[in-house]
């Protein structure tokens, strides 16, 4: 029989292999690279992508910050402005509380008394003056107590001075005026 040698067939198919393989490991090294580099070229992309997005959005940030600021010196600015007007509108709705206060000094006042002062703190009147006599005072105080604009008489100081012939009596009345309607809501708030 004949002999066939078929070694160098396989061998150059082995060679023929390895080298297909080579080229092969090649390739796709090649190839991974090319896409380990492709991937670098996006991520720096996408990284300059959303820098930028953050610098837009610090720059918004400021932006707001800003704003908010300016928001918060007109809110300041608001209420000083309303607490003006409630002080404006406080004093035009007390504006006849003085007319009615003087009308009422004088109406209460009963014949052979003289006030010689009148201070008033906030709601408290202090009245100083002389009197004929000491009935004169009480009838003065009575006259307080059922006003209308003036309340809770209370007598300080009554002396007795001989003034010539006559002997008068000089008093200090402490009274209260009277809330308004306004002023009581407020209070009750």
């Amino acid at each position: 029989m004949p002999q066939i040698n078929l070694l160098p067939w396989r061998e150059d198919l082995r060679k023929e292999r390895q080298k297909n393989f080579a080229l092969a490991g090649i390739t796709a090294i090649l190839v991974a690279i090319g896409v380990i580099f492709a991937g670098n070229l996006t991520m720096d992309r996408k990284i300059e992508y959303q820098n930028a997005r953050n610098g837009l959005l610090n720059e918004e940030i400021v932006k707001l910050n800003e704003q908010i600021e300016e928001i918060l010196g007109l809110e300041n600015q608001k209420e000083r402005l309303l607490a003006r007007m409630e002080i404006i509108e406080q004093l035009q709705r007390s504006r006849p509380e003085i007319v009615h206060l003087f009308d009422e000094l004088v109406r209460t006042i009963p014949e052979g008394v003289h006030l010689s002062s009148v201070l008033q703190s906030e709601r408290n009147l202090t009245m100083e003056g002389v009197a004929q006599s000491s009935t004169r005072v009480s009838a003065y105080m009575r006259n307080i107590d059922g006003s209308d604009w003036l309340t809770k008489p209370a007598l300080d100081v009554i002396a007795t001075v001989t003034v010539g012939n006559s002997r008068n009596a000089e008093f200090k009345v402490r009274a209260q005026q009277v809330a308004t309607v306004d002023e009581e809501k407020e209070a009750l708030n």
